[in-house]
């Protein structure tokens, strides 16, 4: 395996997004949406990082059979909490294409948030079939398959504390 992206990196990483997210939101309390499996790592030192009021809420999406993407978005999990008039912020771990997200945005507008803000740790330019604005972005990467720090294959590797490459590909 090829480490893309060390530990250390990613942390540092982490720390800036937490406090341009404290300097965005002071004085409000605004809701986190991780986004199932992949993004819990990146949440959770991500909210180490928020020293802010918060509120934590996940969805479950899916568009991925093993490798690749099968082009059809599912909602496993829907969110519970209300979003109305709400400022929200949706934590993704990575951005491929962005019909996930696109997907997750046009639900959640449906239910009249305040304010939508997008962070992803990582994000595939080259694979982008949708436009995507990040308010918040860790590493652009390149079209690789990554696993590691929350991203897997097949559910294995998220346990892994840095993002590399499986067998360069």
């Amino acid at each position: 395996m090829h480490i893309l992206i060390k530990e250390e990196t990613i942390l540092q990483k982490v720390k800036e997004i937490g406090q341009k997210i404290n300097d965005d939101y002071q004085n409000k309390n605004p809701i986190i949406i991780g986004v199932l499996k992949g993004s819990f790592m990146f949440l959770s030192d991500l909210l180490k990082e928020i020293n802010i009021p918060v509120e934590v809420d996940f969805v479950s999406v899916s568009s991925y059979d093993g490798k690749k993407s099968s082009g059809e978005v599912k909602l496993g999990q829907d969110i519970s909490s209300d979003i109305t008039d709400r400022d929200i912020i949706v934590v993704e771990d990575i951005v491929d294409t962005g019909c996930t997200l696109r997907f997750l945005l046009d639900r959640f507008s449906e239910l009249k948030p305040r304010s939508v803000a997008i962070c992803s740790l990582l994000n595939k330019r080259d694979a982008r079939q949708v436009d995507i604005h990040f308010t918040y972005l860790g590493f652009n990467i390149p079209r690789v398959f990554v696993v590691g720090y929350g991203l897997d294959q097949s559910n294995k590797y998220r346990n892994l504390n840095f993002i590399g490459v499986v067998n360069g590909k």
